[in-house]
This record gives structure tokens, sequence and C-alpha cells, in this order.
């Protein structure tokens, strides 16, 4: 469970809408790097979820959690389902509540029908003493006549379950009387309120000994048991991430790990080995422990993140369809699981790269059927399919198991430079040299929606996690953040430089919250996603800045880092040292 992009706020969940200030704030003390820690190996190792028993405590904290919460109907249909039996007293428990509620209330009837539905021992005794509360009540409001039917019809049936023999006969006595305490037996009665209270307490010592009856059988689910095991997983998140929080964060979301909050401050690793300008760098896999990039020198690189060590050289001196690219690698994407990369190439060819190989050009499908350079290539979801665009102003899918094309997507007036696909994986989103960018039913093939705000040719689009928000990055020297539900621009992110022929390329940073990109002044630029703010120019006090273009940034939740690839033959990552200053430039 190691840490991921679930944190939003270093000391606490901070949303998108943080202002400069609040994220200067929490870039200055939110987090500290530490050591990685050593993990406990696989979590499938620790118990066998296809264990009958554990299916079973599983689906028994299920169901005490939804007993907690009063889903009665939820937990009746779970235990249908599962074939789970679970003891009486489980089963009722949402009856005690609403008894003690209906007494409190003096609402007598809710009370009889819900303690003729939970199992006691000693049932009608119980019952007794609820039929003796109400008569009380009856006569100290002095309604005699309704007094005398109860104690007629309900009392005089269970008078043997009285406590005492003459308990019965005051009973009797108090239709007479001009109050309860002139009856000798009940001269200590306190009123309405208390002695409600009372009854409350009595059943609740009746329920807790038919518990701990039941409990001799069965071990116990302990109060609050799947709440207690989610925070002792979100502690262990907390304890096993990069970094960690000074203060006690403040988890958003259970749906993600955990990932603290960084606004990367300082330079980490240098990556040297191309011969050529790097175009493209990626992390590989969801996890990100290695990195892919691709140059002008024909080749892709595979680097350990930690250790900034090259483990494999993909395609060097070996040519041909079967081998290495013959033209330089415009950009590369990888697989979930980080098996197999993808490159596209200036000789008009997509390669796939499977990485669990032993040899070092490791190609195992080429795609050809683009006109010119192929710019972009990204994978589906689902890792069957990829989709590519192109200097020939196409957009096409295939599939990356047989290496079939699909689909072709036609509507740019000129070259392809970035295709993507929407988080939900139905739509091809493409930004194009027209200044356009489209999205493009998967099925179907039409181009349902059309951008066409930028002044420039568009070099990058993103998407954040939601779908909600699209990042463009265009040669107007302009980033655009756009509002895909309106189909407008809402926010423009300026400072760096974009107008050559190269493709610098933007992307979202830590929970969509910033942006992260590249520039031609070699720095990397991270912007305050909500204002539109520079918060910060890396590399731009210090001798570690790339030397050249710096063609794009990636962030991944999973390492805390941000690598960034260059002109200048290199890649870098980038975090946050707690022993450098903030660096934020005010007149940015």
């Amino acid at each position: 469970m190691n840490g991921g992009g679930g944190g939003s706020g270093g000391g606490g969940g901070g949303s998108s809408g943080s202002g400069t200030g609040e994220l200067a704030e929490r870039a200055r003390g939110a987090v500290y790097a530490g050591p990685p820690r050593r993990t406990i190996g696989n979590d499938d190792a620790i118990f066998d979820h296809e264990n009958p028993k554990i299916k079973e405590d599983v689906v028994r904290m299920i169901v005490q959690y939804l007993q907690d919460e009063g889903y009665v109907a939820s937990i009746m249909t779970i235990q249908d389902e599962a074939n789970v039996r679970f003891t009486e007293h489980l089963k009722n428990r949402s009856h005690f509540k609403g008894i003690k509620t209906a007494i409190l209330d003096g609402d007598w009837a809710t009370t009889e029908k819900l303690v003729q539905k939970t199992p006691l021992k000693d049932h009608k005794h119980f019952l007794y003493t609820v039929y003796k509360q109400q008569y009380l009540e009856l006569i100290e409001q002095h309604e005699h006549q309704k007094a005398f039917v109860l104690l007629t019809k309900r009392l005089k049936p269970l008078e043997q379950m009285g406590s005492l023999h003459n308990e019965f006969k005051d009973l009797c006595y108090l239709l007479t009387c001009k109050c309860i305490q002139d009856a000798p037996f009940f001269k200590n009665w306190e009123g309405v309120a208390s002695s409600r209270e009372k009854l409350v307490e009595q059943f609740s010592s009746m329920m807790e000994i038919e518990n701990n009856d039941l409990a001799v059988t069965r071990q116990e689910v302990q109060p609050q048991r799947l709440l207690h095991l989610l925070k002792q997983a979100v502690r262990y998140q907390v304890e096993f991430s990069r970094y960690h929080p000074k203060v006690v964060p403040s988890i958003p979301t259970l749906l993600e790990d955990y990932s603290c909050f960084v606004l990367p401050n300082a330079h980490k690793t240098t990556f040297r080995g191309h011969r050529s300008n790097v175009k493209c760098v990626d992390f590989v896999g969801e996890e990100g422990t290695l990195l892919v990039s691709g140059s002008s020198d024909n080749t892709l690189r595979v680097w350990d993140v930690e250790d900034g060590q090259c483990v494999r050289v993909l395609g060097d001196g070996d040519l041909g369809s079967g081998g290495g690219h013959t033209s330089r690698i415009w950009d590369v994407t990888s697989s979930s699981s980080g098996d197999v990369v993808a490159s596209a190439s200036g000789d008009s060819t997509v390669k796939f790269w499977n990485l669990r190989g032993t040899t070092k050009s490791a190609c195992s499908a080429t795609l050809s059927g683009h006109e010119g350079d192929v710019y972009s290539v990204k994978f589906h979801q689902s890792n069957n399919y990829v989709v590519t665009g192109g200097y020939d102003k196409t957009v096409r899918l295939w599939d990356a198991r047989t290496g079939a094309l699909l689909r072709t997507f036609i509507g740019h007036n000129s070259a392809v430079s970035r295709v993507i696909f929407n988080p939900l994986g139905n739509l091809v989103i493409s930004g194009s040299k027209d200044y356009t960018i489209k999205f493009w039913d998967l099925v179907s093939g039409v181009c349902v929606k059309t951008y066409s705000s930028h002044f420039g040719e568009v070099t990058s689009v993103e998407m954040n996690k939601a779908g909600s928000l699209l990042l463009s990055g265009s040669k107007d020297n302009s980033n655009r953040l756009w509002d895909v539900r309106l189909a407008r621009p809402i926010r423009r992110f300026k400072g760096h430089q974009n107008t050559s022929k190269n493709f610098v390329r933007a992307s979202f940073g830590p929970d969509d919250s910033l942006v992260v990109g590249g520039s031609e002044d070699g720095l990397i630029y991270i912007w305050d996603a909500a204002t539109g703010e520079v918060l910060q120019r890396l590399g731009a006090h210090s001798n570690d800045s790339h030397s050249d273009i710096a063609y794009r940034a990636i962030w991944n939740p999973h390492q805390s880092l941000l690598v960034s690839c260059s002109h200048d033959c290199t890649v870098k990552t980038w975090w946050y040292d707690q022993q450098q200053p903030w660096d934020q430039d005010d007149d940015s």
C-alpha cells in the first residue's frame, strides 16, 4: 500500500481552490524528506482473501458498519446474498436502538411492536414492565378509563410477572387514588422521566446478558472494527510514503492511496547517456520506479528512478522494423503494469518494447501506416489499445495485442501533435498544429467537439482524473485550462516560453491542484491550477537547470517526483528538499 495520489494537502486536505499563499505555506512546512521505507512483501502473503473465514469476517464487519449507520434493509440483503447468518442479537440491534428511543419518547405502540420482534429469554417479564410504565403514566395523567382498559387487557394476563404478590393489588388500588405515591408499593415513584430512564437501563441490562451468552459460541466483532482497520491502513500508507507530514494529515478520500502534498523545490538526479536531445520521458507503469526516455539519437533508455542508473537501452545498434527506430523518437508511453513501452518516431512507426525481456533490444511489434513523423502515442486504460497522431493529420486507433489498425480519425487540417484518451476511455482527444483540439468518439470515429481558442499550434493536451478539466499547451506562449462541460477556457498559465518549432508540453501535478510544464528557457514551471499563479521555477536560482529547452515535465504521485527532459540531452528529477529555501518568484 505504497503512497499514491490521495492526499491533497501536506498538513491537511487542501482543495484545488487553494490560493498562492496557502500553497506557499504548505510547501514551506508541510513535509520533510525521509529515506525510503522497507515494505512488507506482497499484500497477498499477509492473509488469503479467498479463505472462507476471512470472507465471512469481511462481510460481518460490513454488516456491523451498516448496522451502526441504520441501513437495516441493506443488512438483510447482504446476509441473504452472502449466505451468512449472524447471531440473533446482531440482527436485532436496530430494534434495541428503536426501543430505547420509543421508551424515552413514550411511544408505547412502537415499543410493544419492537419488543415483540426482539428475542429475549425473559420476554414476557419485560413486556409486563412496559405495560406497567404505560399504566402508571395514564394514572398520573388522570386517564383512569384508559388505565382501566390497559389493566384488564394487558396487565391482568401477565399478573404473575409482577415482582411481588402485592404489586398487582396496588396497581388496581391506583384507580381510586389521587396520586401514584398513595399506593404503598409505589410510594417511591419519581415521575415519568426518571422511570422511563430506569426502564431503558433494565432493557439494556437484559440485552447485555443475552449478548454475553451468545458471545460464548461465536467471536464478536469489535465495535467499529471496519473503521478501525481503515484508519490503520491509512496510518500505514502515511508511514511508508516517501515524505512524512509534520502534522497529522486530514485524509479527504479512501478511494485512493495517501500521498503527501509536496511542491518540488530542488533538483534530485540528472540522468545522462543520450547522445542527442531528449524529446520525451515518462514514468514506467503506475508505480513509476523506472523512467523511460526517447531521444533524437533514435534510442530509448530505461532508468532506475532511485539511483539514476541506465538499466536498459532500447534500439541501440539494432535497426529495421524488427529492431530499433531509424529516426528521432517524439513520444513514449507505457502500459499501466509497466510491462510494455510504446514509442512514436520520425520513421513513421510506433514500436512496442517488452521490458520483461532479457535482451537490450526488446522490440516486440511495429505499427506502420502513418505517412511522415508520428508525434504522439498513448495506451488506453485497458492496455488493449493505443492511439497515435502524426504529421499526416490523422489520429489512428490500434489493437495493442495484434497490431491491427482499428480506426482512422480524419478532420484536422495540419499535423497532430498530441493524442490521449479521456479517463473513461470512450473518447480520444487530439491537439493539432491547426490550432484546434478535437474530441473523437472511440466507437463511431465521429468528431463530437472542437476547441479553437488558441492562437498558436497546440503542442499538448492532458485531462484531470475526473475528466472535468482539460489542460492544453500552445505556441501562443500559454497553457489553458478548459471546463469540459462548458467547452470553454477558464484559465491561462503564462510566464514560460513556447513559440519555437519544438513541442513544449504541460501536464497536471499533485492531486490536479498544480500544473507543471517545460519552457524554452530551460526551466520547469509550476502553476497553481486554481489561480494561474506561478508558484515555482525550478532551476531559476541554481546551477541545476536544463541548459536548453525543457520539453516537458511529468509528476508521479507514487514516487512524489517530477521528471523533465531537455534539448541538453539530459533527464532530470525534482523533489522537495527541506534544506532548500522556498523558491517562489514573486514577480513572475
